[in-house]
């Protein structure tokens, strides 16, 4: 389970009964949720809430830091609440699911030197690509 309730109480974020319910969806392990999906499961809880208050908020915890916004092919943007753990994805090329992965290594020492072109590489980016056991 994610932590991201705890984070932003932690923060002091101001947390409006729009904004809990959208931090409620989004919180947990391997969420990829896009924009629309928090919506729908967000009217599920709180019936009023906008679909441009889940798309602001939505800015506002990527701005924070505190989900990362996933882009896998041509498909939506998905939220990932998982900010804080470094990971990486496995995303199914059929239907579009995404796991989080843990692997074990440094990434950045795959790149060799003579691949770094002089850049002072700061973070690194894998994403896996299969077809999920449904897929299959």
């Amino acid at each position: 389970m994610s932590d991201l309730l705890e984070r932003l109480r932690g923060r002091g974020w101001r947390m409006t009964a729009q904004r809990r319910v959208v931090a409620e969806v989004l919180d947990g392990e391997h969420v990829h949720l896009t924009a629309d999906e928090v919506h729908a499961r967000a009217v599920v809880k709180l019936p009023e809430i906008s679909r441009a208050t889940v798309y602001n908020t939505l800015g506002e915890l990527v701005s924070l830091g505190e989900v990362i916004e996933v882009a896998t092919d041509r498909r939506a943007k998905r939220y990932d609440p998982n900010a804080h753990r470094p990971h990486q994805h496995l995303v199914c090329a059929r239907c579009g699911a995404i796991r989080d992965v843990h692997p074990t290594g440094n990434p950045l020492a795959a790149l060799p030197d003579s691949e770094r072109f002089g850049f002072t590489i700061s973070d690194v980016e894998v994403t896996y690509r299969g077809v999920c056991p449904n897929c299959a």
